[in-house]
């Protein structure tokens, strides 16, 4: 008797690690993980969402047609953008290159290697996809994909921006500026009114973030139902979120923007991903 209870015992604490329900709704986000970095991480757990262009909307880029539906394992994503802090532990660790815009000084906050100690807090710009990737594979994470990063900033339901339906202002996010060296960022995690329904931070506005995908215009009308992971080749990849210089209709959670993977600019940023455990 006593060994069948071992093993009920052991089936039940199984299916409780197995089954990750959705959060309910005026549920408390997904809890806290630590990163291989030190970076906080929020569970997203597994299920479906709607992707693409919210229904009934009508101003949608022809690449966020249509809305379906799509079926993602659960995984992790990093509660906030990358920052520059972080991002300095990992160029004095491998020697990779400090983020440069590649033609015009003026629109840098490093200065070689180093950075103003008011910056550290601020997501890291001038990086392209190749920076972002190598950054997230030494803190053992990856980018996201593009619907990793639409789930959690968007949850389960179909709303218009990360925190509902109601019109951005700048209580919610970093928009709409003009460029003004690092008074132009904010550092992470400055609007607790605009965090996403599991407690993702500036899913909108601050910087655009790179994902993992390759563009296609037409990838949401043969995209698989279960963890797509977009086109296998491609020119462009994917940025998604929006940057500080963007005005509202930007600024929704499906915007799809295309970018060369080679490119470096000052409203670009990547937050890291990872397979849950």
């Amino acid at each position: 008797m006593q060994m069948y209870a071992i093993l009920f015992h052991a089936m039940l604490c199984s299916a409780v690690l197995w089954f990750v329900p959705e959060p309910a709704a005026g549920a408390d986000p997904s809890p806290t993980l630590p990163g291989k970095d030190g970076a906080p991480l929020v569970l997203v757990p597994a299920g479906p969402f709607p992707m693409g262009v919210p229904k009934g909307d009508r101003d949608g880029g022809r690449d966020e047609y249509p809305n379906h539906e799509v079926f993602l394992d659960a995984y992790s994503i990093d509660k906030f953008e990358v920052t520059n802090g972080r991002y300095r532990e990992f160029v004095r660790a491998t020697g990779h290159r400090p983020p440069q815009h590649p033609n015009d000084p003026s629109r840098n906050l490093w200065q070689g290697a180093v950075m103003p100690d008011s910056t550290t807090d601020q997501p890291v710009i001038n990086v392209d996809w190749q920076d972002a990737d190598a950054y997230c594979r030494w803190a053992g994470r990856r980018l996201p994909t593009e619907a990793e990063w639409e789930k959690a900033a968007r949850g389960t339901g179909d709303p218009r921006f990360p925190w509902g339906n109601v019109e951005p202002t700048h209580k919610h996010l970093n928009f709409n500026q003009r460029w003004q060296g690092e008074k132009t960022l904010k550092p992470v995690g400055s609007y607790e009114a605009g965090k996403s329904p599991f407690g993702a931070y500036d899913m909108a506005g601050n910087v655009w973030e790179w994902v993992a995908d390759w563009y296609d215009a037409f990838y949401y009308e043969k995209s698989p139902a279960r963890n797509p992971k977009g086109p296998a080749t491609g020119a462009d990849k994917v940025l998604r979120s929006s940057g500080w210089e963007v005005e509202t209709p930007l600024v929704r959670s499906v915007t799809r923007v295309k970018s060369d993977p080679l490119n470096r600019n000052h409203s670009t940023g990547f937050r890291c991903a990872a397979d849950a455990r």
